[in-house]
């Protein structure tokens, strides 16, 4: 196809729609955009840029996230290259009339595992590295109708797409009704509400710092401390450089595409540059911290209040801070967010007596408390014992290395066996068997399949006899078990450790993608 079709079906005098004769500078890689159309019927418009055009396939059902999920695409008319760029509304009575949203865009290759494979084969399978999209998918032409395709998830699920990143543009993000309101536009534009007093111009965004680490702690030591709440969350750190922002686990994970909201609002702060240690926390009715509820947000299963809790400043336009005293650093953290988006929040310190502290964290069923020393600087990548942590609740990471069979009327399994590392020695911690939703178990069971093993990871299994707890694994009991390779880290709830060293009452609060397996110690 030529652009001859497209610019016939168009009267450019009354749609804001780019021209055929529209010129846009190739990109270093080629580019695909992904457009949710308002038109007569609702679709996305998949286009991939190939042989100086857009190749464009209009899907009617959406783009399919899970492996093997299939979706009619109608192959249309090429677009120009500038149309990657068009967001806004078609007036009615024209050809598409309706709005258009950029849903996703980026960059995209095609799988080397398949090379022969072209369009005019009738077989594409490509990478795209978009916004929301990462991962593979294929074009499969069918062989009854020339224009008619298949949209093919292949490799591993997607991550799943909330209804509000379905209803956000990731160029503006506008949602498609105020997109309506706005009329047409042709251009990227900054995201909203984004003000800049300080001085314009491209920013290096800043390198990954490693985060400073909380020495666990029973009982608080002598000395001058400051205290603040511990959060259950996800320990997160921001880089932001002009407009870009990245998200990062404490191992360098990107969290950007998980939870988008924050990433928005670093954006917004008013600096031209900054690094911040915080955590990515879900909020649940009583305004409490819940891991549960982040994990569902997670999975776009719920929809809860996300927020950023933000407690210390590494860097602030182009300032390394972490040599100044802990003040410093808070006091300046504190002067950036105090204005900025209601995502962002500053974690106070207490200035009160530590017992009432404790006393009132436990009343509201918080996780613990985080003490620092007063004039402590940041020591990245360390736990020098001038950050530790007071539990109330005893929660850690595991990682998981078999399952046991279902009973009763459970489906997929029973109970995860869980344990930790000793330098290069897995060791076995507990048997957990609640927490579990019934999509979880199926969740967790699938990719049990993937990490299946035959023999039995953990270095002090079996055991001669049953402790006390009743959560040792005795040989008879090992030949119903089944072993995965300790790849998944999950995050357990517990009353105490046993004095056979074993979790008392462990509950399961979901896997954590934030944490290597071997980093997973005893705590």
């Amino acid at each position: 196809m030529s652009l001859r079709e497209y610019a016939r079906k168009r009267n450019f005098e009354q749609t804001s729609e780019p021209t055929d004769r529209s010129r846009v500078k190739k990109s270093a890689k080629p580019r695909f955009v992904i457009q949710k159309h308002a038109a007569t019927r609702l679709h996305y418009d998949f286009r991939l840029e190939m042989d100086g055009t857009l190749k464009s396939w209009a899907v009617p059902k959406g783009i399919p996230l899970i492996k093997g999920e299939k979706r009619l695409a109608v192959h249309v008319e090429d677009h120009p290259l500038a149309y990657a760029d068009f967001e806004g509304s078609i007036p009615k009575g024209q050809y598409g009339g309706g709005t258009v949203m950029i849903w996703d865009f980026g960059t995209y290759e095609f799988s080397e595992r398949y090379p022969g494979k072209t369009l005019e084969s009738g077989q594409l399978h490509f990478v795209l590295h978009g916004k929301k999209l990462e991962g593979e998918w294929g074009l499969v032409r069918l062989k009854s109708e020339e224009n008619q395709w298949l949209l093919i998830k292949h490799g591993a699920d997607a991550a799943p797409i909330t209804k509000e990143m379905d209803d956000t543009s990731a160029r503006s993000q506008y949602t498609m009704a105020e997109i309506a309101e706005t009329g047409a536009i042709w251009e990227s534009r900054p995201a909203r509400n984004k003000k800049r007093r300080l001085g314009a111009g491209p920013v290096e965004i800043p390198k990954f710092v490693e985060p400073m680490y909380a020495k666990p702690v029973s009982q608080p030591p002598a000395g001058d401390w400051s205290y603040e709440l511990k959060f259950d969350g996800y320990r997160a750190v921001a880089l932001k450089g002009g407009d870009e922002v990245r998200l990062l686990s404490r191992n360098e994970k990107d969290l950007g595409k998980k939870f988008y909201p924050v990433v928005e609002a670093v954006a917004e702060l008013d600096c031209r540059d900054a690094i911040i240690d915080g955590e990515v926390v879900a909020l649940d009715a009583n305004g409490r911290p819940s891991f549960q509820l982040l994990q569902a947000f997670e999975k776009g299963d719920e929809k809860p209040p996300l927020f950023y809790y933000v407690y210390d400043l590494l860097q602030l336009n182009g300032t390394d801070l972490r040599a100044r005293p802990l003040a410093d650093r808070k006091a300046l953290l504190k002067e950036l967010v105090e204005d900025g988006p209601d995502t962002i929040r500053y974690s106070v310190p207490f200035e009160v007596e530590l017992e009432d502290l404790l006393e009132k964290a436990r009343s509201f069923g918080l996780e613990g408390l985080i003490g620092k020393q007063v004039g402590s600087q940041y020591e990245s990548g360390k736990r020098t014992g001038a950050w530790i942590k007071l539990k109330l609740v005893s929660s850690q990471e595991f990682v998981i290395g078999g399952y046991t069979p279902p009973a009763g009327g459970r489906k997929y399994f029973g109970a995860i066996i869980v344990g930790y590392f000793v330098e290069d020695t897995f060791h076995f911690a507990a048997k957990v068997g609640s927490g579990f939703s019934e999509k979880s178990l199926k969740e967790l069971y699938h990719q049990f399949e993937q990490l299946s093993r035959d023999d039995c990871p953990f270095v002090d299994l079996p055991e001669k006899r049953n402790g006390r707890w009743g959560q040792a694994i005795t040989p008879a009991e090992m030949l119903r078990c089944h072993w995965v390779d300790p790849k998944l880290v999950c995050q357990v709830q517990f009353t105490e450790w046993t004095q056979d060293d074993k979790l008392r009452q462990p509950v399961f609060l979901g896997l954590r993608t934030d944490k290597e397996p071997h980093e997973v110690v005893r705590e």
